[in-house]
């Protein structure tokens, strides 16, 4: 009995949930009401007979992978355990009464305003004419009768349940009368045509038409909700199918002993053969099958996707069925309408393929902005936040805020369609081809891959009717499992904001492979609804237990994600793909941990293990905010270079420029200068480490280890450097003026300004600042090769060459939060560097014994 018990709350549950419920709309879709074509075109409803056609069955999975249904599994009545599936067949008729409740009201809604149109249609100035009203409400009274009826013979029965309780014969009653539905279908177009003529005609009936009130159930707290005419003239189209299905589950409930099973057995041939036969008058050339016999349409994935069409980006919503993949965009509906969406193309997956099958086959080319100018919008975004925050604390600000939620959002969206390089290929066995960009090889990996074990079945290609696809469409929205855009903006301000600061990631180890092969890991994390890459280890070869040990430094942008890809390392050239940014290593494993600020912000290192398809993963992590981080620590060992004031360490050295800029700079240029991402791509911690203790100790063998580290350790040594100096290169006192000057409009006494505060740097800075300069710009010059522009380069060494010391930065300003900090500047100092990266070569010599007109005071 236990177990009963269980099976008769799951099901309660499932009754009283938004996503499938009998008491409120039965098996109804939201947002199937147009009874429209993709085109626009108004079309005659097609009316499902089968349960694998309905838009409602078309659940998403359990986590078990089963469909959630209303019904329990077969086989719960054997052993002739009677009394379980009475039980189960009272919670079925009790939910479908409980719909049966609400289908009345919409129809009273629908007939409230047909009395009053009536009775002013004799006067001499009628809203409608009385053929006008006929054809609208053509049967609307019948079926509304019938309904009642059925209501009220049914209702008494459920009162008094028990094992003597019969209602097959009411459902047989329903089922014959099915003849006023006929006359209602064959009416339907016209009615609408009618219904659309009159609103544009007339401004009244327009309002009416538009603001229909319907009553809630009794025990609802909700007394009426408004809605259109056009979608309650769909409810009838709709209520057909839904009680066929119910005849369904009711026989798989029912005893064949029981005197209820034949009546309901011919109820639901009745109803069948009714639906087939509408079915074919509508659109006899429909294909008979459109999903695998038996097995019901369920919704497996869907999210918002960039797709490249007509050479322009666009947001799609992707639905991806058992048995086909749906493209939509959201349609644009009239203030206070249900949002629905539009298809824009579907591929049965029987046809799908992600080959080129003709070589000629042209997709659309991917159009990449330059990095800086992602960078600069994310720096506009995060000065938008803190706005929204100070502005939310003053008073009368929040209409301000919801103007700044809006620019926000737009640029979010902007972002959010600009960002994702990686395409995603997927061709129609016909020819026809799409391409959509995606941010991350984690979720290209798990489309193909869902896509790819759905095609393992025996698929049967589909051909959908217009209004096929419009009622799969209008499902969607209600189906879908991924609500919103993901967007700040459209989160809730007591959602998490994320992290800000640096994540200190150790990979350590990994187990579960079956065969030796070369394997490397990537990491991930998310920024501005996105996710990049940002860090790789070492390719550990020919192993089946890879010992990397690796710790990465990461920074966080509002990350609440990490995620860890496992590759097998691709040797072969042939293999290489033509696609841009294509990855053809192949992915061993992919898996995600959530960012837990109480976890990670602990001072100790939290270990964790990932698993990813019978892989293990293990690794360490830890998370510094951006606020310590910021902090310009300075060194209690004067004898070493890092957090040492630079004129101690040229002084020391005798040198112009620090032993350890010239050396990190040779290096670079001898073999890091092609390296994509340079001075992006973080280096391994524990080697950047490695190398700051060389350099601090002086140790002899400083240029062995130099030429045998990874090239991104040692960039990202040379960073380190900088932002570890216990004030800016560019000086703390001449920081504001920096920011006055790169705001100038004029271009000579910008320029005036900028060169004399290069000649009022100290020396050691200024001739460090201007070997760094060169430097980049070498860098720069091989940005075809390497993906790193001057404003790559501004953007990663703007904030480390400028951002003063803890003191200085927050003199005189009001700082909220972590994000606060780092976005208040952060643009003119990327500018500042930027200005003198785009100079021509300054001479030290030069800018010495140049005489300036134009002086600023610093």
């Amino acid at each position: 009995m236990a177990f009963f018990f269980e099976v008769i709350c799951a099901v309660r549950s499932l009754f009283s949930s938004d996503d499938f419920n009998y008491n409120t709309d039965g098996y109804e879709g939201d947002g199937a009401e147009d009874g429209k074509s993709q085109d626009g075109s108004e079309t005659l409803p097609y009316i499902d007979e089968s349960p694998t056609m309905s838009p409602q069955m078309c659940m998403p999975q359990g986590p078990d992978g089963e469909t959630v249904s209303p019904t329990p599994p077969e086989g719960l009545l054997s052993g002739g355990d009677i009394e379980k599936g009475l039980e189960m067949k009272k919670l079925v008729l009790s939910g479908f009464l409980a719909s049966e409740e609400i289908y009345i009201n919409q129809l009273e809604a629908l007939l409230l305003p047909m009395r009053p149109l009536r009775a002013t249609a004799s006067t001499s100035q009628p809203v409608l004419t009385i053929q006008q009203i006929d054809t609208i409400f053509y049967k609307i009274q019948d079926i509304f009768e019938i309904h009642k009826e059925f209501y009220d013979t049914l209702f008494p029965s459920i009162q008094q349940w028990d094992e003597k309780v019969t209602v097959g014969h009411l459902f047989q009653k329903l089922a014959s009368q099915l003849g006023v539905y006929k006359a209602f279908v064959d009416n339907y177009k016209v009615a609408l045509e009618t219904a659309e003529k009159c609103s544009q005609a007339n401004i009244q009936f327009q309002k009416i038409s538009e603001n229909l009130k319907v009553k809630g159930p009794k025990d609802s707290k909700d007394c009426t909700t408004t809605i259109s005419m056009e979608a309650l003239l769909y409810k009838p189209i709709d209520r057909v199918t839904r009680s066929t299905l119910v005849l369904h589950d009711l026989l798989k409930h029912t005893p064949k002993d029981h005197p209820d099973f034949p009546l309901l057995q011919d109820a639901l041939r009745i109803s069948q053969n009714f639906l087939s036969s509408i079915n074919e008058e509508i659109d006899p050339r429909r294909t008979a099958v459109t999903t695998p016999k038996g097995e019901a349409r369920q919704l497996v994935k869907d999210g918002f996707l960039v797709e490249v069409s007509e050479s322009s980006r666009k947001l799609r919503h992707v639905f991806l069925f058992t048995d086909l993949l749906l493209c939509a965009k959201m349609k644009k509906t009239a203030v206070g309408r249900h949002q629905q969406y539009e298809c824009k193309w579907y591929i049965p997956l029987a046809d799908l393929t992600f080959q080129t099958l003709d070589d000629t086959d042209s997709c659309p080319s991917i159009q990449v902005l330059p990095e800086h100018e992602i960078e600069e919008m994310k720096i506009k975004i995060s000065a938008l936040k803190n706005e929204i925050q100070k502005e939310k604390k003053a008073p009368k600000g929040q209409s301000r805020v919801e103007r700044l939620r809006k620019k926000m959002n737009e640029q979010e969206s902007w972002l959010l369609l600009h960002s994702p390089t990686i395409p995603f290929r997927i061709h129609n066995k016909h020819g026809k081809s799409f391409l959509f960009l995606l941010s991350s090889d984690y979720e290209r990996s798990e489309w193909k891959e869902s896509i790819q074990k759905l095609q393992k079945k025996d698929l049967q290609a589909c051909v959908l009717s217009s209004v096929e696809l419009q009622v799969l469409t209008s499902s969607c929205f209600k189906l879908r499992t991924v609500h919103n855009i993901p967007v700040t903006s459209n989160k809730d301000d007591e959602e998490t904001p994320g992290l800000y600061g640096f994540l200190h990631v150790i990979v350590h180890s990994a187990k579960g492979f079956k065969e030796s092969a070369n394997l490397y890991c990537t990491l991930e994390v998310d920024s501005f609804g996105y996710f990049v890459s940002k860090a790789k280890t070492r390719v550990f070869r020919d192993t089946t237990e890879p010992q990397w040990n690796e710790e990465f430094e990461i920074e966080l942008e509002g990350s609440q994600y990490l995620r860890i890809l496992c590759y097998e390392k691709c040797y072969d050239k042939s293999m290489l793909n033509k696609d841009d940014n294509e990855i053809v290593d192949k992915i061993m494993g992919k898996g995600q941990v959530q960012l837990d600020p109480q976890t990670v912000q602990s001072k100790n290192w939290h270990m964790d293990v990932i698993e990813m398809n019978g892989i293990k993963v293990e690794f360490s992590m830890k998370f510094t905010s951006r606020d310590l981080s910021l902090k310009r620590t300075p060194s209690k060992k004067q004898s070493g270079v890092f957090g040492v004031k630079i004129n101690v360490v040229t002084k020391r050295e005798r040198s112009k420029v620090p032993y350890i800029v010239r050396q990190c700079i040779e290096e670079v240029e001898k073999r890091g200068i092609d390296e994509v991402g340079i001075y992006r791509i973080s280096g391994v911690a524990t080697d950047i480490q490695a190398l700051k203790l060389a350099f601090d100790t002086n140790t002899k063998d400083i240029l062995v280890m130099l030429s045998d580290m990874d090239i991104n350790a040692i960039a990202g040594t040379l960073k380190l450097y900088f932002r570890e100096l216990p004030e800016p290169l560019l000086t703390d006192r001449l920081y504001p003026a920096f920011m006055e000057g790169i705001a100038l409009s004029d271009p000579a006494a910008k320029e005036n300004c900028m060169m004399h505060l290069l000649r009022s740097l100290p020396d050691p800075n200024l001739m460090t600042f201007l070997t760094l300069l060169e430097h980049l710009k070498r860098v720069a010059e091989k940005e075809p090769i390497n993906k790193m522009s001057l404003h790559n380069l501004a953007t990663v060494f703007g904030p480390t060459l400028l951002r003063p010391s803890e003191s200085e930065s927050t003199k005189g300003q009001h700082i909220t939060s972590a994000s606060d900090i780092w976005s208040h500047d952060v643009m003119a100092q990327v500018q500042v560097l930027l200005y003198y990266l785009q100079h021509p070569p300054i001479s030290f010599a030069e800018l010495k014994r140049n005489t300036l007109y134009f002086s600023t005071d610093v």
